[in-house]
């Protein structure tokens, strides 16, 4: 009975984690490097990126926009213009952007800005020390 109960939990606790898989490409070359994000609950998400022999590191601080609203006034109802109105609230969370600053153990650094982090894929970019900049492909990893 013990061990079914830590298997469920433990089950229950994977399915809490999201990982995400990043592929990076340079503007200057068509190589691609890779990396990936693990958000889990009530921590910030972790990041990794390696590129050629150096893995840079850190979080990513998530900006969730507020809800945009608005109204919406007039239409008709047969030969009357009405002027009912109505508000609208419009879930942008879609578009939530995050900003990461990652740092590797000799301590270069590789600051990115991503957008879509809470859908099933989103994009960005990443801009290293030397201005070198890298476009970036983000997606919600199979299976998790």
């Amino acid at each position: 009975m013990r061990r079914l109960l830590f298997a469920v939990l433990a089950a229950a606790l994977a399915g809490c984690t999201t990982s995400y898989s990043l592929t990076l490409m340079p503007r200057d070359s068509g190589q691609l490097h890779y990396g990936e994000a693990v958000a889990r609950p009530g921590a910030d998400t972790q990041v990794t990126i390696t590129i050629g022999e150096r893995t840079y590191r850190g979080d990513w601080v998530v900006a969730e926009p507020p809800p945009a609203a608005g109204v919406v006034i007039g239409g008709m109802i047969g030969s009357h213009r009405s002027g009912i109105g109505t508000s609208v609230v419009i879930d942008q969370r879609a578009g939530t952007e995050a900003k990461a600053l990652l740092r590797s153990v000799d301590g270069a650094g590789l600051r990115c800005d991503f957008r879509g982090v809470h859908s099933n894929s989103g994009g960005g970019s990443c801009q290293d020390d030397r201005g070198l900049v890298y476009d970036v492909q983000i997606r919600l990893k199979e299976g998790k």
